[in-house]
């Protein structure tokens, strides 16, 4: 009798293994995570030090697949389209989550019931960078300049509706002053056309901006934070000119909608504990950045927030797609 309850319970026990959820050895293959902007840029850089602690803690290869264009919809589309198994997950910011509700009047992809939000991840400040041959090198004389000169300066970003293109339209208005749009798909591209000279201004990432104004390629002139940044303490920060500006980045990883909850709560467990490395934190430290975890709900509230700050700014700015 005793044999027969064994050799039952030995069933009844792999039968149970069997019968669980497909997902019950997640992960047993590689993820793919897709970044909806050009390698080089932020986006990209940041993710990849992410990846590459979450591919150590979790055994498994985290795989970046660039998909650029049209303001993160392309990268994001593939995202909403991919099975919610945990094995297609993408990076969602403030463009993707926020700023297209109100900038694109066609949006394809419902951020409420398409995605599932697992956890930011960074927050970045912008950096106001100008070509050397612009005549200020203080924001003060950046607005005294283009007030004198309306039009005449261009600003580039890498994208409809990212911060570096906001960051400038709430600038303008703050200041009333005005300057040209020039979008660009990649960071990579607008930074290299503003070296040259194709336009005189930018409002973009610090870990982009960063190095170049560094080697003296372009200069700075403004922080987007509300206060200095102790990666860069000597540049001002443009509320102390502009009471009341700030522009902060952010972004972090999202998931098809209808993940199931513990695969949620599995990833969110290690992209917390990814950013608690402090070899993480220091590499994002010296990209400009700083590691922000949180919660889904927390996430989804950030979102939910910002989302109502950039609708008030478009609006009153006019900004448009160009």
């Amino acid at each position: 009798m005793r044999r027969q309850s064994l050799l039952a319970s030995i069933f009844f026990a792999a039968l149970a293994a069997f019968a669980l959820p497909g997902h019950a050895a997640y992960p047993d293959k590689p993820i793919r995570l897709i970044v909806p902007s050009a390698a080089g840029g932020a986006p990209d850089v940041l993710m990849r030090a992410l990846a590459q602690q979450l591919s150590v803690q979790m055994g498994v290869p985290f795989v970046i697949d660039n998909k650029p264009g049209a303001s993160y919809v392309i990268g994001t589309m593939d995202l909403v389209r991919s099975p919610p198994d945990g094995y297609t997950l993408a990076y969602g910011n403030v463009v993707s989550l926020a700023t297209n509700r109100s900038l694109l009047p066609n949006i394809p992809y419902d951020i409420d019931k398409d995605l599932t939000l697992i956890s930011n991840a960074v927050r970045v400040v912008n950096l106001m960078v100008v070509n050397n041959s612009v005549p200020a090198t203080t924001v003060p004389e950046l607005i005294a300049y283009a007030k004198k000169n309306p039009g005449k300066l261009a600003f580039a970003s890498d994208g409809n509706g990212t911060t570096a293109h906001l960051g400038v339209e709430l600038f303008k208005s703050m200041t009333n002053t005005y300057m040209l749009h020039v979008p660009y798909k990649a960071a990579t591209s607008a930074v290299t056309d503003l070296i040259g000279g194709g336009v005189q201004l930018m409002m973009i990432n610090s870990p982009v901006a960063g190095p170049h104004a560094q080697a003296g390629r372009v200069r700075a002139l403004g922080i987007s934070g509300s206060q200095r940044s102790s990666t860069y303490p000597q540049i001002p920060a443009i509320a102390e000119t502009v009471p009341g500006f700030e522009v902060v980045a952010w972004g972090g990883l999202i998931g098809p909608a209808n993940m199931p909850k513990d695969i949620v709560t599995r990833l969110n467990t290690e992209i917390r504990t990814a950013l608690a490395n402090p070899a993480v934190k220091e590499r994002f430290r010296t990209l400009g950045s700083e590691t922000d975890p949180s919660t889904p709900e927390e996430f989804r509230e950030l979102s939910r927030r910002e989302t109502e700050k950039w609708a008030r700014v478009i609006k009153l700015s006019g900004a448009k797609v160009d």
